[in-house]
């Protein structure tokens, strides 16, 4: 199995896909305790709900599941959250904090996966940045997650519909965030936070350097906007039908910003 999958385009803007894959190699799988061959905490359909959105649109998705290892986690191992809590580079819980190891990967073990796995993807993916914005002048990583809407041990009540994360504002122009904002502000019946729970992952934060003419943001959508929140996670079509043309509005918003050179 590669670690990654690539769609190469023309468009200005990149979809990263770090959470949507499901594979695990047998000999990992075996280490998982039942909790954690459920692989409940999968950013379920997502690579489906993006499908076709975008004409040209270049895609890299991770084919391995995060609990071979996370592609959205700093491959030191530092936490993006401190002080809160949340899943690290090979998560040893899951989202609800129970363990999901029978036996679990040593430091070695880990420096494998991520050798194996991480640094691949994360190759693919700043190579195809890299490809755009020679070919644009810069380069829009749009980073594309979900997660249930309800997750205690994570935080409190109910997540709002459409999170975007910009580390507060610091890895894409201003004016990224704000259309991004708009779009979802004034879809109705959705609710929308920006920088709240989560302000972007590793990739976001990685990524996103401006000045360099490379801009990142990450879409955390909750999961009830467009699925059953329980196994077997299913894709409810008239939820997602409902929903994908506020996606649709968003990257064709990005990538008009790019085109038109309102991010030089």
């Amino acid at each position: 199995m590669d670690p990654v999958e690539i769609v190469s385009g023309d468009s200005p803007v990149v979809l990263g896909l770090p959470h949507t894959g499901t594979y695990v190699p047998t000999d990992i799988r075996n280490k998982l305790n039942d909790r954690g061959k459920a692989l409940a905490d999968t950013d379920w359909n997502i690579h489906k709900l993006y499908d076709g959105l975008l004409p040209g649109v270049t895609t890299v998705r991770a084919t391995f599941h995060r609990y071979v290892i996370d592609a959205n986690r700093d491959p030191s191992g530092q936490s993006l959250y401190p002080g809160q809590n949340t899943t690290g580079l090979v998560p040893l819980t899951d989202f609800e904090g129970e363990p999901i190891w029978s036996h679990p990967p040593s430091g070695g073990e880990v420096e494998h996966r991520r050798e194996t796995w991480h640094a691949p993807y994360h190759a693919a993916l700043e190579a195809e940045l890299a490809r755009v914005k020679a070919r644009h002048g810069v380069a829009i990583l749009y980073d594309c997650h979900s997660i249930r809407s309800r997750i205690e041990y994570l935080f409190d009540g109910t997540l709002p519909d459409f999170n975007i994360g910009t580390n507060n504002g610091a890895t894409c122009a201003p004016v990224i965030a704000e259309a991004v904002e708009q779009v979802c502000r004034t879809a109705q019946g959705y609710s929308t936070i920006v920088n709240g729970r989560f302000k972007g992952g590793w990739t976001t934060r990685h990524y996103g350097q401006p000045e360099t003419g490379i801009h990142a943001i990450q879409m955390e959508l909750a999961q009830s906007t467009y699925m059953e929140e329980a196994a077997p996670w299913p894709y409810l079509h008239d939820r997602a039908e409902a929903l994908r043309p506020h996606l649709s509005d968003i990257l064709h918003r990005l990538e008009r910003l790019a085109l038109e050179g309102a991010l030089t």
